[in-house]
């Protein structure tokens, strides 16, 4: 008669046998009673597919909008993901510019931006930056940091009877004012061509939304260097106006990537990581070939 031990190394041994598939037998039997089995959802296969399921443990997590062109991870924190917020700040305070860039119904005048720069896309993408230095995402804090400061600093350069500057710059002369303010969105350019190098190995709707926000800021820029004297290159701020609403939409739908998942979202927004991309070839090497293999050693 076999002791309780023994009964115990068999029960021990068996549990740790593997099956075909790999699992351990425990995953399919405990006591008699079977436990539902977890499939993993590959959304890079098909990222528009539906989800039906409540089990918390099968919810998908945000598939993109996580303000990082790499392979990254956050540490553990009580902080959520910040680059939704900061990337709707900076959508929405866009967005409106641009409308205004590209003349629409006549504006003329980025007076209503002012309160957006200082309230939206300052403050709230500042703070959102910081939020993400805390969750350790160097790319993501310097960006959204950055592009906070911008519209701070966007917002004192126009403030009407607030800082002078425009005004003051104005006195020696209307091309003083505009030369000045070209060199500073050309070294905007400068920087949002720095991070879009590093935008490369992510995600197409990524590196898209610094390529258009970058050509943005180049033709603004040059459009206020080439000015007549008066006013800024009309066809340039026009072109700007434009490359900033692509960039404005690309914000919002790299937010939504970051928000949506199987919890408020029925379908896993898609952003196109590139093949070269480390999340590309970790997604490739994890496509099963056994069954390629298996037919190959039959034949």
């Amino acid at each position: 008669m076999a002791t309780a031990a023994e009964h115990h190394n068999v029960d021990r041994g068996t549990s740790l046998e593997k099956n075909h598939n790999g699992t351990s037998s425990l995953d399919h039997a405990t006591n008699g009673a079977h436990t539902k089995q977890r499939t993993p959802y590959d959304y890079g296969g098909n990222p528009l597919a539906h989800i039906a399921t409540n089990d918390p443990e099968l919810r998908l997590q945000a598939f993109g909008g996580s303000f990082q062109p790499g392979l990254y991870k956050a540490p553990k924190s009580n902080f959520a993901n910040p680059a939704p917020l900061g990337l709707s700040a900076f959508a929405l305070t866009t967005f409106v510019l641009s409308l205004i860039n590209v003349n629409t119904r006549n504006i003329g005048h980025p007076n209503i931006v002012i309160a957006l720069a200082y309230g939206y896309g300052g403050l709230v993408q500042l703070l959102a930056g910081m939020w993400e230095m805390a969750v350790g995402n160097t790319f993501g804090a310097t960006a959204l940091s950055s592009y906070g400061g911008f519209w701070l600093s966007f917002a004192i350069i126009l403030t009407p009877g607030g800082f002078e500057i425009e005004s003051s710059l104005v006195k020696f002369g209307e091309a003083t004012f505009l030369n000045s303010f070209g060199l500073y969105l050309m070294g905007w350019f400068i920087f949002t061509f720095i991070l879009l190098i590093c935008t490369l190995r992510s995600t197409v709707a990524f590196f898209l939304l610094f390529f258009t926000l970058d050509l943005a800021f180049l033709m603004l820029g040059i459009g206020y260097l080439q000015h007549n004297g008066a006013e800024p290159q009309g066809q340039c701020i026009i072109a700007g106006g434009a490359f900033g609403l692509m960039a404005a939409f690309l914000a919002w739908y790299n937010a939504l990537a970051g928000i949506a998942d199987s919890s408020n979202s029925f379908f896993v927004i898609p952003v196109a990581h590139f093949p070269w991309s480390d999340k590309g070839r970790e997604r490739r090497s994890k496509v099963d070939n056994s069954a390629a293999r298996d037919a190959g050693s039959n034949a």
